[in-house]
């Protein structure tokens, strides 16, 4: 993993850091790389309320942003930015408001890397509004000053259509950093964790593949 000279990470919900790049994420703070995750909402819809449930509709907002603060604490963000949307609704905002949002983003921190979520193929609508509004970003600038686009795939036809990933990186000395990232987001992962953790005993290699191995895809301006 390069050394950066500043890594911007955006994306629409606390926990999507924590499950695709925490390890990254964690990689970059020890190398005294500063990092700046950018949150569009604080995942207001989500359906887990813990287990046993300890959230309801109400609470939850409040819950999850001190999740998110705790997943920053845990992996060394000291820079975090709640952006104030609501979730479910980033698919439906201007288009010009989110990229315009991206780029002072982008003006104010001059990173070398972005990493966000690759738009066509991260499932959610949220995510696809996020990774796009990203990618628009970056492609109005010039091109000698855009920053690295690592962007996260996991749709079913994802790597069918964009090839192999570009880069994947093994995290696995970080890998118990990643999954206390991954706890501090208890009202969504708790139940989860408990799978996850069986299959970690029983030496699952598919489940251990997914944990060490982050992949990303650089995005291929037209």
């Amino acid at each position: 993993m390069e050394k950066e000279r500043h890594v911007l990470v955006v994306f629409p919900h606390p926990d999507d850091e924590a499950f695709g790049v925490s390890g990254t994420i964690a990689s970059h703070v020890n190398m005294d790389t500063p990092v700046t995750y950018a949150c569009l909402t604080l995942g207001q819809m989500g359906r887990n309320m813990g287990n046993p449930p300890f959230a309801n509709r109400e609470t939850l907002p409040l819950i999850r942003e001190q999740e998110l603060k705790e997943a920053a604490r845990v992996l060394g963000i000291s820079d975090l930015r709640m952006l104030g949307f609501r979730d479910k609704t980033i698919e439906f905002e201007d288009e010009d408001k989110l990229t315009n949002l991206i780029s002072s983003l982008i003006t104010e921190l001059n990173p070398s890397l972005v990493i966000s979520f690759y738009p066509g193929y991260s499932v959610h609508p949220d995510h696809e509004a996020t990774g796009a509004a990203v990618v628009r970003a970056v492609e109005k600038m010039p091109q000698a000053d855009r920053p690295k686009l690592q962007l996260v795939a996991f749709s079913k036809n994802c790597v069918e259509e964009l090839g192999q990933p570009d880069i994947i990186n093994n995290i696995s000395a970080l890998s118990d950093v990643k999954l206390e990232a991954i706890k501090a987001h208890r009202s969504q992962t708790e139940l989860m964790l408990e799978g996850l953790a069986d299959k970690l005993k029983e030496n699952d290699q598919q489940t251990i593949l997914w944990l060490n191995n982050e992949r990303f895809w650089t995005y291929k301006f037209s």
